[in-house]
């Protein structure tokens, strides 16, 4: 943020609702939940053109935000994120077997998606192991209604303007997810890339705040 704030960019982060700590009640958090609270901070602070950044699952939420509020939202970045599809939930992305097996570690885990241990959030993603152990640290488990949730969309993903960072360490043979490269097609979204793995906020910064800073000042 911070870099970005340096920049003349007015950046600020969202905390989503159940997030903050593992200790917090999340059996009526939702996708809905989410989208509803940024749309809510939208509409009290009256605030338009804006650029909406989302990483991984916040794609999501980035993704339906602009979607419900095209009056106020100029662009979508999503950052090796999610695509939100109509009727579908984050987890039908992955394979059914990875799925069912995720379904039962929230239903294990009092309803929340379990976070990751250092070992996989720094498993092949450019970080070093102080910085792999520092961001596990920060991870809590996600409220699972989030990931379960189906997506209602009122128009077509491909109506937005939006950028796609795809963070090229995280594929093999830059081999994206095929929903994604099939947005290459769409006039209305451009695609960059990022010498980075999946945390790029944490691994690349400096690279990471410069491309948002681009992509943000081509729509003043």
């Amino acid at each position: 943020m911070r870099r970005l704030r340096r920049r003349g960019f007015p950046a600020r982060a969202v905390t989503l609702r159940g997030l903050c700590t593992d200790l917090t009640d999340v059996s009526g958090v939702g996708l809905e939940t989410h989208v509803n609270d940024v749309l809510a901070l939208l509409r009290a602070e009256d605030l338009h053109e804006m650029v909406i950044v989302g990483h991984s699952y916040s794609g999501l939420v980035a993704g339906l935000v602009a979607d419900r509020a095209r009056d106020r939202v100029a662009h979508t970045v999503f950052v090796e994120a999610f695509l939100p599809h109509h009727g579908r939930s984050m987890l039908h992305a992955f394979p059914e077997r990875q799925r069912a097996l995720e379904l039962r570690l929230i239903d294990a885990n009092g309803g929340r998606w379990p976070a990751p241990d250092h070992t996989v959030v720094g498993d092949g993603q450019d970080l070093t192991r102080t910085q792999a152990r520092r961001l596990a640290e920060r991870l809590v488990g996600h409220p699972g209604r989030t990931v379960t949730e189906p997506v209602v969309l009122e128009g077509p993903l491909a109506r937005q303007r939006a950028s796609y960072v795809i963070c090229s360490r995280d594929h093999v043979n830059g081999c994206v997810a095929a929903d994604v490269a099939a947005m290459r097609a769409v006039p209305t979204w451009d695609f960059h890339t990022l010498d980075a793995g999946y945390w790029p906020m944490v691994s690349v910064p400096g690279p990471l705040a410069d491309l948002l800073a681009r992509i943000a000042g081509r729509d003043r």
